[in-house]
């Protein structure tokens, strides 16, 4: 099953919204100076370009992104002069050698086919000096909604393991990730959590986006026929812990992690 990026709506209700305040958290744990040259590897919608625009104070960022649906999404997100999209991956950057001064990727490294070189292409766009810095959930543990779907979804049918993003993605861990950019070349190499509250008003707003068929849980979701699809969503239904007011309150553990570009 491939995972599919093109319906941008449907990803802004899945993921974007929690994507939007980690990027916050994150941009204030890297503690950014003002007029530098960024670079946003899989901007996707914008979530962590735009906070750049709005927190950061940058002299230039510029998004890179496969998705045209996204890219789209991420220009018409803001009128900011200073924000461009260039088309382009992580393995495969469309900038000079040390063009920027931050390299920054937000939940995107774990889909990198080769993460190593795609860091490695990430130190290449980033002047000596630089910072090379993203982001990723932490799929085994922390992500509660998803951790949620898939032990439901695992529950039902054991043959979904190795869809499971806790599975698929090892990489999505302290220790992973150091030894991935230490591996790339990256010097001072830290890895630090980021919880955001991911408060839903009800089951519905927690269940309807997985139904949008962006990304792996939400692909699974979509291929399954209707019965099984509605087992799932009763167990999920049935394991949910809801307040007075009916909402479903859980958090979301990302894994930021930095380096600094030494040759």
């Amino acid at each position: 099953m491939t995972d599919a990026w093109e319906i941008d709506p449907a990803y802004e209700r899945y993921i974007g919204r929690w994507s939007r305040p980690v990027a916050t958290q994150f941009l204030r744990w890297l503690a950014a100076g003002p007029d530098e040259m960024w670079c946003d590897v899989g901007c996707g919608t914008g979530a962590l370009a735009h906070t750049v625009l709005r927190t950061a104070d940058p002299a230039r960022v510029v998004g890179v992104e496969p998705s045209r649906p996204f890219a789209a999404a991420a220009r018409a997100g803001t009128d900011d002069p200073r924000f461009d999209v260039r088309s382009g991956t992580a393995e495969s950057i469309p900038a000079e050698d040390g063009e920027f001064d931050r390299v920054v990727s937000g939940l995107v490294l774990n889909f990198v086919p080769h993460p190593i070189d795609g860091l490695a292409e990430m130190c290449r766009v980033t002047r000596t000096g630089g910072t090379v810095a993203g982001y990723v959930w932490d799929y085994a543990e922390g992500m509660q909604m998803i951790r949620a779907f898939w032990d439901a979804a695992r529950e039902l049918d054991e043959a979904t393991a190795n869809l499971d993003e806790g599975v698929r993605f090892p990489l999505c861990r302290p220790q992973p990730l150091r030894d991935a950019l230490s591996t790339a070349g990256l010097a001072g190499v830290e890895v630090h959590p980021l919880d955001v509250p991911t408060v839903f008003a009800d089951f519905d707003d927690f269940w309807l986006p997985f139904l949008g068929g962006q990304g792996p849980a939400p692909g699974y979701c979509a291929s399954l026929p209707a019965l099984r699809r509605d087992a799932l969503r009763d167990l999920l239904d049935s394991r949910s812990r809801r307040d007075d007011a009916g909402r479903i309150a859980l958090t979301a553990r990302a894994w930021a992690f930095r380096g600094t570009v030494s040759r």
